[in-house]
């Protein structure tokens, strides 16, 4: 049993507007500086990302793979990762069900190398493989599920970014309602759903029937910058079968009590790293062409259009889970530390470079936020665990005093959010205009 973190869903530099440096060389290094343990290939079925994998991957623990010695780069300490590799795609799926158009995204796991080829030749009767990294497929995720799992019993299917109004299997504009009417037969094979960057774990447990299923929470990053934005925590073997056993032990209904009693095993799904939802780009309602953005009881008031331009507003993700939803939520607040029987807590985060960046009132790439950061690293290890872990204390002599203080509002939830809707991120402001006029000066009487 060992507690790690990991990332389960990412894109390769084969995937459109991805960038050049999703290696698995830079992969590899980078995702130690973030604390991620386990990070996921994405893109198995794209030939060229699946020969790179078997070119400069081996085996490590059952399931998991890790690189090569001779592909490694140094870290920002200056060692080399020990990350693991699990193999992992996304399936864009495009077809005609019920009457209506559905547009789904899952998230397809191999236990090894021999599973993934045997699923790509099969997928690739369908459609081109080589197209993208995240292949478009005109498959019904029924029929997807009877390829996967007929090819292993062992592989793993998750509905990805469950709640993303276009693309996800309870999208507002071409999702389902359940679990069932997506997958038919194979409902009983799916035991998780990621939640996706606009939903969090509290918002998803006012729907009951979501409770034999857990919930994961990925980055889907796109750059080396975005791992482990989301991510999730586990106490338990590092293997592939140890990784989805833990994510099994995160349905509530698999939860009998988060405090077992003496000598009993807590469930191996710790935590998951999450978002502030309000910041995904699809949390309320709205239409970016004309900068209207609603709450789901604005929405309401307006009967889902858009005033300024009298069409259809994109309903976003808070909507779509009231809709669903069958019960009140059962918390007050999203506190971390707060535990509540059957569910599995998480930590709302906002990036470290964002929280420097804010704190010296300049860019996220500017290289002052760089040199602090990489200070900060060196210093402590990896970028979760000084969010999450590094007491003020163990910060004061290293870090500056207004990155310390941003650290400290994070945890607290002492921040300004405007949500995102439409394709448009939320924006967090740590800092407020009073704050800032010290901030600018570099002076710490901000600090309470």
């Amino acid at each position: 049993m060992a507690k790690f973190i990991a990332d389960l869903h990412i894109h390769s530099k084969y995937s459109r507007a991805t960038s050049p440096k999703m290696n698995l060389e830079d992969l590899d290094s980078f995702a130690d500086d973030k604390g991620i343990l386990v990070m996921a290939t994405g893109d198995f079925t794209h030939p060229l990302w699946i020969k790179e994998i078997k070119t400069k991957l081996e085996p490590a623990e059952p399931g998991l793979y890790k690189l090569k010695r001779e592909f490694k780069k140094p870290t920002l300490k200056g060692t080399f990762a020990d990350t693991r590799f699990i193999l992992s795609v996304e399936i864009a799926s495009i077809y005609s069900k019920g009457g209506k158009c559905r547009r789904i995204h899952n998230l397809v796991f191999s236990p090894n190398i021999e599973t993934a080829e045997k699923i790509n030749a099969q997928l690739s009767k369908i459609g081109n493989l080589k197209s993208d990294g995240r292949p478009i497929l005109g498959l019904d995720s029924e029929k997807l599920a009877e390829i996967v799992f007929k090819t292993s019993p062992d592989a793993v299917i998750i509905p990805a970014h469950a709640w993303t109004p276009w693309f996800s299997i309870f999208g507002s504009m071409s999702g389902f309602d359940s679990i069932e009417e997506c997958f038919g037969q194979y409902a009983k094979n799916i035991f998780a759903i990621e939640t996706g960057l606009s939903s969090d774990p509290a918002m998803n447990w006012q729907v009951s029937k979501l409770d034999n299923i857990a919930l994961i929470s990925n980055s889907d990053s796109h750059s080396l910058e975005k791992i482990g934005r989301e991510a999730n925590i586990f106490d338990t073997e590092l293997s592939y079968g140890g990784i989805m056993g833990a994510i099994k032990s995160g349905a509530p209904s698999q939860r009998s009590n988060i405090n077992p009693p003496a000598g009993g095993q807590m469930s191996k799904f710790v935590a998951t790293v999450e978002f502030f939802p309000e910041e995904g780009r699809y949390h309320y309602d709205g239409h970016s062409a004309c900068g209207v953005v609603f709450s789901p009881e604005e929405t309401k008031k307006h009967n889902s259009i858009c005033p300024k331009c009298k069409k259809s507003l994109i309903i976003g993700v808070m909507n779509r889970v009231q809709k669903l939803a069958n019960r009140k939520p059962k918390i007050k607040t999203r506190n971390n530390l707060s535990r509540y029987l059957n569910y599995v807590p998480f930590h709302n985060l906002v990036g470290l470079s964002k929280i420097i960046a804010e704190a010296f009132g300049v860019g996220e790439n500017t290289k002052k936020v760089k040199v602090e950061y990489e200070k900060l690293i060196k210093q402590f290890g990896n970028e979760l665990k000084i969010l999450m872990d590094t007491t003020r204390n163990e910060l004061k002599n290293i870090a500056d005093t207004r990155v310390i203080e941003g650290i400290k509002r994070v945890r607290e939830r002492n921040l300004t959010i405007k949500p995102g809707y439409d394709g448009q991120y939320g924006q967090i402001k740590i800092f407020n205009e009073e704050d800032k006029k010290f901030l600018k000066y570099g002076q710490s009487c901000i600090l309470r």
